[in-house]
């Protein structure tokens, strides 16, 4: 860290005062390493359980003013475009690198958001997705749409096997109550993909319904390049 970067050293002092972090650690870590490390990788400061969850929790606060930012001049939140859907989960799950979130955005007939929920949360490589509780919130809000959205704690912006599996999965059992499964985002490092974009969407299919959870643990293989190399 230089000596004259000022404003780094007022966020050292808030971070070190809102998570419990020792400040001279912090500090000496900052003067080799990026200081958004210590929010987006925070095991690597050691923290205790009280400061890991404090650390959590400053996360959630700038992952949501973020948010308030964007929709601040709207009344509702309205998914009228994948990018729309794409900047408003990057801005939400970009900052989250040990854990892997699963959430879906439950929609009205003008695309405008009923409610988002988060449907599956886990540790890196383990989240497993149940696709009846998907469909019990769908009904239980009369939505017409969902967008699917997870990240990749490993940066990767590709579509698993699993994440299309999954996508498929929820296709198929709402193409018959005529919910439309609009999208599905994954968010990596530095930006996000759109399955309808890169990939389209895939079309219902005949068989079965399949209700069963599915586990986003495969890791893809270049994500496993990717975090194999973050480690050095």
């Amino acid at each position: 860290m230089r000596s004259d970067t000022r404003h780094t050293e007022k966020f050292l002092k808030g971070l070190t005062t809102l998570t419990g972090l020792p400040y001279k650690k912090v500090q000496r870590y900052v003067k080799q390493n990026n200081p958004f490390n210590i929010l987006e990788h925070p095991r690597i400061m050691e923290p205790n359980e009280k400061q890991l969850e404090k650390i959590g929790l400053l996360n959630e606060f700038i992952a949501s003013y973020n948010l308030l930012k964007i929709y601040e001049s709207n009344e509702k939140i309205t998914f009228n475009s994948s990018t729309a859907a794409g900047q408003y989960f990057y801005a939400l799950l970009s900052g989250m690198k040990d854990k892997e979130r699963f959430m879906v955005a439950f929609l009205d007939r003008g695309n405008n958001v009923i409610e988002i929920k988060t449907m599956s949360e886990g540790s890196v490589g383990q989240t497993a997705v149940y696709p009846r509780e998907i469909l019990k919130y769908a009904l239980a809000c009369d939505c017409n749409a969902v967008i699917l959205a997870h990240n990749h704690p490993g940066g990767s912006q590709n579509f698993s096997p699993e994440d299309k599996a999954l996508t498929q999965r929820i296709v198929d059992i709402f193409h018959p109550l005529e919910i439309k499964v609009l999208d599905h985002i994954i968010v990596g490092t530095g930006n996000y993909s759109s399955i309808a974009e890169t990939e389209s969407m895939p079309d219902f299919c005949k068989d079965k319904a399949n209700y069963d959870a599915i586990a986003l643990g495969t890791i893809p293989i270049a994500e496993k390049r990717n975090r194999f190399q973050n480690t050095r």
